[in-house]
């Protein structure tokens, strides 16, 4: 995204009340990605890339299609074509509709335009692309060959091609007249002055191309010089161009390029292809994931989101682990990617950083890097070094790493860090919290902590290493209770007051405990306790409007309101309490407790919410970070950490042989 288009956001949706101006916002339209690609098509049928964090290049930065002397609207309908990376979108036309179908392979983006019905005979594509090679929106230029038209600036080569005969016109970009101007400028345009190299000092072109047969397929390379020789990048876009002209070979590439396949018995089938399909599209083909299209690269009204961050991902990466078997989907490749990814981005200390580009694993910019910096912990996010060693532990006990030796090492460097962050009283030292807003001594990060000791005790590691993280899990167990209020535990403890309001962070609990009661038992007031916690916090945390329900995040949260005036709904917060409730009633149910039914049947009760028909999902299966009450989605679409949750509670209820029970519960 270049400071143009931002401005042109700006310009559009500065009085909206609903849209944050000057954002890249992808909560319409759906992604097509591979590998380190990932392509944004809008319900205007519009192309974006997002893939500067996953590849370190900008590709398109704006685009527009139409046909004749029209251009496409928004609100098109669209879908993926059954379980695949096909995006189909129907731009109707009256009488006549074009589908338009997208397919991401590698770093090549292929669109394909047919027209159906009673469309109008020797029509031509119209298609506006504007690259920024570099992230550049200056000192760019175009060269136009017979294959293709490339942009380049430096390292970034960029190209567009047609699968017919094409003509190219380059695009004066906006002047700085029309940049303080308060009315954004419409692309395609012509320009009555120009001097001779304006339409090639430029990164945006404007192509027609007829259709022959009925379609035209316009196609899209981002490449490096020094790795793609220009003549190889003409030869791609050409036999692309020529190759994925029909949905046969567009919907057989899709399905030889995935990982995985979804049994047709699986549970809510529809809905863990929609998960494991974001999870695919946020990853870099390291395995490292973003945690969700960078949507706010300025900062505008957010840090971005376009990086990996070591809490989501290995959150992540813990639930797929966790949901893949008892689904019956092999992603083994995805947990030993994960795992290799953790061992080398581990610091010396054995923590891990804020957060790192996934594409090198670099360090990405952060405010949370007190480990890496002179000063205490504060700016620290102690919670990620315990969900990666939560995640490592339980893998390396319950699946076939291909290197074990190395696996443990990092899991006993990692509980070193947690150790070193561990105070008397077993709660973490004062650090930042999942949430990123506050510092303090937080429940949450407690649970971590307790969940990654409880794991690592049962791990296959050594027996010093087994003995001492159990006896840590035991200290942190007696240090909750500096956090309970006599109703539910506080948020955090902050310059030795509890800060007594609920927060959804907490729902991290019943899985730490319920692992913690793998290596002991647990007494009637712990147990208790939880219960009333998990009630308060649920009851506590939920909001419903017209258009919507689901869990606020904490009390208090004025982030993004907006106006608004109150707490926003957090999908993320949703599929922790529906999980939290998942993972309670499995401990009572161990336990003979009758209170597991109620737990069970509130799991399934928030859980409906985030299932396709739900008031927080998209008809495209996507899970928004954030909703408004009058269901307007908000902030980073698709957000990989709820669809992740999403799958591990359909897992969690469907092994429970508590999922199918909501078809015969009674509405209420």
């Amino acid at each position: 995204m270049t400071l143009r288009t931002s401005l042109n956001d700006y310009k559009r949706h500065r009085e909206d009340d609903r849209k944050f101006p000057g954002e890249l916002r992808s909560t319409t339209g759906v992604f097509a990605g591979d590998g380190d690609r990932l392509v944004h098509v809008d319900d205007d049928g519009s192309l974006q890339d997002y893939s500067y964090p996953l590849s370190g290049l900008s590709g398109i930065d704006s685009s527009r299609f139409g046909v004749g002397d029209g251009w496409f609207d928004g609100g098109a309908s669209q879908r993926y074509h059954d379980d695949t990376g096909v995006v189909e979108t129907v731009h109707e036309q009256g009488d006549w509709q074009v589908r338009q179908q997208d397919l991401t392979v590698g770093r090549t983006h292929v669109t394909r335009f047919e027209l159906v019905g009673d469309a109008p005979e020797a029509v031509d594509l119209n298609a506006y692309v504007r690259f920024a090679p570099d992230g550049r929106e200056g000192q760019t230029s175009l060269l136009v060959h017979d294959e293709a038209v490339e942009a380049y600036h430096r390292r970034e080569h960029d190209y567009v091609g047609a699968s017919t005969d094409f003509d190219a016109y380059g695009q004066i970009p906006e002047r700085f007249d029309e940049l303080v101007a308060d009315d954004p400028v419409e692309f395609p345009r012509t320009a009555d002055e120009e001097r001779y190299e304006d339409t090639v000092l430029t990164g945006g072109a404007h192509l027609t191309a007829p259709f022959e047969n009925e379609s035209v397929t316009l196609v899209t390379l981002v490449a490096e010089r020094g790795e793609t020789a220009r003549a190889d990048a003409l030869s791609t876009v050409e036999s692309a161009a020529s190759e994925y002209d029909d949905t046969e070979t567009l919907v057989a590439a899709a399905r030889d390029q995935r990982e995985w396949r979804v049994p047709e018995t699986a549970p809510h089938r529809e809905t863990v292809v929609d998960d494991l399909r974001v999870v695919s599209l946020l990853s870099a083909e390291n395995g490292a994931r973003i945690a969700g299209p960078d949507f706010d690269p300025f900062y505008v009204s957010s840090g971005g989101y376009g990086y990996t961050w070591f809490r989501d991902d290995a959150e992540i990466s813990r639930f797929l682990l966790e949901g893949s078997e008892v689904l019956g989907v092999d992603l083994d490749g995805w947990h030993q990617r994960s795992a290799e990814f953790y061992r080398r981005t581990q610091l010396d200390d054995g923590s891990w950083p804020h957060r790192v580009w996934p594409g090198d694993e670099t360090l990405a910019p952060g405010w949370a890097n007190a480990r890496l910096e002179d000063g205490d912990d504060t700016d620290y996010q102690a919670d990620q070094s315990g969900s990666v060693a939560g995640f490592l532990a339980t893998y390396l006990r319950t699946d076939d790493p291909e290197d074990p030796e190395a696996i443990e090492a990092t899991i006993e460097a990692a509980v070193d860090s947690l150790d070193d962050t561990l105070e008397a009283d077993g709660l973490p030292v004062a650090c930042q919290n999942a949430w990123e807003n506050m510092q303090g001594r937080f429940v949450h990060t407690a649970a971590t902590f307790l969940h990654a000791y409880a794991a690592v005790a049962r791990a296959p590691v050594s027996t010093d290493l087994r003995d001492h993280a159990r006896a840590q899990a035991d200290r942190v167990a007696d240090g909750l209770d500096h956090l309970w209020t006599g109703e539910f535990y506080a948020l955090r403890e902050h310059e030795g007051e509890l800060d007594e309001r609920l927060d959804s962070g907490s729902l991290a609990l019943p899985a730490a405990m319920r692992e913690y009661a793998e290596i002991t038992d647990l007494d009637d007031e712990t147990v208790d306790r939880l219960v009333t916690h998990v009630e308060t916090t649920l009851d506590g945390l939920e909001h419903e409007s017209d258009a919507i329900r689901g869990l606020v995040r904490f009390e208090g949260d004025d982030w993004r309101q907006h106006g608004q005036g109150n707490e926003k709904v957090w999908t993320v917060s949703t599929a922790w309490g529906a999980n939290a409730a998942a993972e309670l009633g499995s401990l009572l149910d161990a336990c003979d407790d009758a209170r597991a039914d109620d737990a069970y049947r509130r799991s399934r009760d928030l859980l409906a919410e985030i299932l396709p028909g739900g008031s927080l999902v998209r008809d495209c299966g996507y899970l928004p970070e954030q909703l408004f009450d009058d269901g307007t989605a908000d902030s980073a679409t698709p957000l990989g950490w709820p669809h992740a949750l999403r799958l591990a509670t359909i897992a969690h209820l469907d092994e429970a042989d508590e999922l199918a029970v909501a078809a015969a519960e009674p509405a209420e």
